[in-house]
């Protein structure tokens, strides 16, 4: 009896752990299955700017405010949505609207590149320092958002984890 109650419980532990990462990764990321799919990467940026001392929900939910209307005052239609999910706006989510647009790393990273070029015109960044060295990861970083998913919403999706310059995991590089 004690044999198979010990079997029992050794069974039901490799079930538990074999369920446990799926059920985990759902309740980190609630969007999975519903704006995208589960992201094929995940990579972590290290901020080169502090987050402001005034970045709030609404700063950030101006923001994409900010970015629909500009997509609006174009001559045609954008290739993709943007908006702002989770409780605090804290996760930026960028949606293909065509087929084939954003299905590859390389597509929404190159996404990413033009989008840091319009970034290094805003004030905020013209009056840093190094404008040229910003990216548009620094850009919604210091508004506090806590991450971007790019996805062809279908079959590939790539997030990115965002990280203060503050932050333990962020060490700063050294010339050896």
């Amino acid at each position: 009896m004690r044999r198979l109650l010990i079997a029992t419980l050794a069974s039901l532990a490799v079930l538990l752990l074999a369920i446990l990462p799926a059920s985990a990764q759902r309740a980190q990321d609630r969007y999975v299955g519903y704006y995208y799919p589960s992201p094929n990467q995940i990579e972590v940026y290290c901020a080169r700017v502090p987050r402001l001392q005034e970045a709030s929900k609404k700063r950030r939910v101006g923001f994409i405010i900010g970015i629909k209307t500009g997509m609006t005052k174009k001559p045609y239609e954008s290739p993709y949505t943007v908006f702002a999910k989770g409780g605090q706006s804290t996760k930026l989510i960028i949606i293909s609207k065509m087929e084939g647009y954003l299905n590859t790393v390389y597509r929404a990273r190159a996404l990413l590149a033009d989008l840091s070029t319009s970034a290094r015109t805003t004030p905020i960044f013209a009056n840093s320092k190094a404008p040229e060295e910003l990216t548009f990861l620094d850009l919604i970083s210091l508004l506090g958002f806590e991450s971007v998913t790019l996805s062809d919403g279908d079959s590939f999706a790539h997030q990115i984890r965002l990280l203060s310059i503050s932050s333990p995991n962020c060490k700063p590089k050294t010339n050896s």
